[in-house]
């Protein structure tokens, strides 16, 4: 029994893993550059990262996976299309949902763009106290 218990408890972990570096965006309020930013933070822990988005939250993602790359922050490496079905509790009957899953990776000249923004920040803020 005990072993049992021990799989299910590291099949959890494994999945957990997986969700990590998820960013699922919505259609909220949210400025598109705190989703870029985030995605960026995402890359720099995980070396990847994958932005989803149902519904009209759809452009948000395909927007900021643009910027990324022509960037030159990051590199497609999947992007997965696909239908969902959501129950809608306003009509009380399940809606189509169209759904989009983009995975970004690290460019080559990630670290090194990232490393000349910092450094471009740094001497901005030094500036700033002078």
């Amino acid at each position: 029994m005990e072993e049992i218990t021990d799989g299910l408890n590291s099949v959890s972990i494994d999945n957990d893993s997986q969700k990590k570096n998820r960013i699922q965006v919505s259609n909220t309020k949210k400025p598109l550059f705190f989703y870029v930013n985030l995605a960026k933070r995402y890359m720099q822990q995980h070396n990847e990262v994958e932005l989803s988005a149902l519904g009209m939250a759809i452009a948000t993602v395909v927007s900021v996976a643009e910027i990324l790359k022509n960037n030159g922050l990051a590199v497609e490496k999947r992007i997965m299309t696909s239908t969902v079905e959501i129950k809608d509790d306003s009509r009380g009957r399940p809606v189509q949902k169209a759904k989009i899953e983009i995975v970004l990776g690290k460019s080559a000249k990630f670290d090194e763009l990232m490393a000349a923004a910092q450094a471009e920040k740094e001497a901005q803020s030094g500036d700033a106290e002078n």
